[in-house]
């Protein structure tokens, strides 16, 4: 028996879970537990090489933004600094940000994120010191 209010080619539909306002009253792990709800990874759906290419890309992505961060940071940061020193302060970050603008190894680019969020740090806590 067909329903009349389908479009052609389809079956009758399909009953779908309640859904509460803000998830009262559902049991969400028995509903994300079922195969029809569980989402597909989207580079699952991607071929094997395309998917490891789109990966990169992600990861390349994320550390690009994770250096910007740190240099927004740093350069908010200097700007707390006493007149004398915000001018050589402000340079020498972004003389460090110049000397490694075309650094390709991921690796070494954790390294510098790494040792700039140490060096921020202590400079954070220096200005703090001085009242700045």
């Amino acid at each position: 028996m067909e329903d009349s209010h389908l479009p052609a080619g389809r079956g009758p539909a399909v009953k779908s879970k309640p859904r509460a306002i803000l998830g009262y009253g559902v049991d969400w792990t028995a509903f994300l537990t079922e195969e029809r709800y569980r989402p597909t990874p989207p580079l699952a759906v991607a071929e094997e090489g395309k998917a490891s290419f789109l990966s990169h890309q992600f990861k390349d992505f994320i550390l690009r933004a994770r250096v910007l961060k740190l240099y927004r940071q740093a350069l908010r940061t200097a700007r707390r600094a006493p007149g004398h020193a915000r001018v050589e302060l402000t340079h020498t970050i972004r003389q460090e940000m110049e000397n490694n603008r075309n650094c390709g190894d991921r690796q070494r680019i954790r390294f510098l994120l790494s040792e700039g969020l140490g060096k921020l740090k202590g400079l954070n806590e220096m200005l703090d010191m001085q009242g700045h």
